[in-house]
């Protein structure tokens, strides 16, 4: 195959059965979801915060907080994809603006952090100094709490739901185990008179929520950073395989946000038509469609005399 047969093989594979639209099907959908459940959400943790306060349960208080995590998640996770549905279509932006979800996620778990800190001070006063507790209102309100999250379940559950919608899903779990242990401290309050029940119950549950912080921003950080989310081993020994690839040179794969990864491939062949090379571009863009690539580009050359200048030159 020639230099002139290279290249346009090469030009070509970028678009052999993709396109550029990054858009999901299911985006607006998902993002209706995500919208009710913010709501929800939002009003729950208003209400658990003003109980908390009223009736005196740090742990009452941290499950608000808990749930406010969550709430500024869906409502960070709608505004950008809503913002990467509309915008961000033209030249100048490639990839759109997908990149806001990483983002907001980053910025969720940073502002976590305080509110953890805040709990776990109020936990220690509260060590220091318990109070009387509002029984009855208190329970009310952590079992309207446990309610919004079955609620909220109720509407993202799905057969077929989105990365952000299971995310989401996992989380209001967290959240309705966090209004259970309201619920069962203020009742082991009431039947042994032990007040320090309150705060370790809300140190506890605010450390379930450090721990998803970490979590978000360890995951936020790894696309930021373009942690590679694929085993390139396997992929390359899966390219080598097909009929037609004599040597994979180059493997690299990020991701732009939690539902769309790229890849570019370098391989080289020896096949001597444009129909035989086709068929191994396309080959290779099943293969790693079928690692979960969104979109890959793969660049196809034959086999090079001095692969030392060819290496230095292109790979990393």
């Amino acid at each position: 195959m020639g230099h002139n047969e290279s290249t346009r093989s090469r030009d070509s594979s970028s678009h052999a059965g993709h396109d550029h639209d990054h858009g999901h099907g299911d985006d607006t959908t998902s993002s209706r979801k995500l919208a009710a459940v913010s709501v929800i959400n939002v009003v729950g943790f208003l209400v658990e915060l003003a109980g908390g306060l009223a009736f005196g349960s740090v742990a009452l208080i941290s499950d608000a907080v808990h749930m406010l995590f969550d709430a500024l998640a869906y409502v960070m996770a709608f505004a950008a994809a809503r913002v990467a549905e509309g915008y961000g279509d033209d030249e100048r932006w490639s990839y759109g603006l997908h990149r806001l979800e990483p983002f907001a996620a980053f910025l969720n778990g940073l502002l976590l952090l305080p509110m953890v800190g805040f709990i776990l001070w109020e936990s220690y006063q509260r060590f220091l100094e318990p109070v009387a507790i509002g029984t009855g209102p208190t329970i009310a309100i952590a079992v309207g709490g446990l309610l919004v999250n079955v609620g909220s379940v109720f509407i993202l559950h799905d057969d077929a739901m989105s990365l952000n919608e299971r995310g989401a899903f996992y989380h209001l779990l967290g959240d309705a185990g966090g209004s259970i242990a309201v619920i069962v401290s203020v009742l082991v309050i009431e039947v042994t008179g032990i007040r320090v029940v309150d705060p370790i119950t809300a140190g506890l549950i605010a450390a379930v929520v450090a721990w998803s912080a970490v979590r978000v921003l360890r995951g936020s950080g790894a696309i930021f950073f373009l942690e590679t989310p694929l085993d390139l081993g396997e992929i390359r020994a899966h390219l080598e395989a097909i009929d037609g690839v004599d040597r994979v040179d180059d493997v690299h794969a990020w991701q732009i946000c939690s539902q769309i990864t790229v890849a570019t491939v370098h391989v080289e062949t020896g096949v001597e038509t444009m129909a035989e090379a086709e068929a191994v571009v396309g080959r290779a863009h099943d293969e790693l469609a079928g690692h979960g690539v969104d979109h890959a580009t793969v660049e196809l050359s034959p086999r090079y005399a001095d692969r030392d200048v060819h290496l230095n030159t292109h790979c990393h």
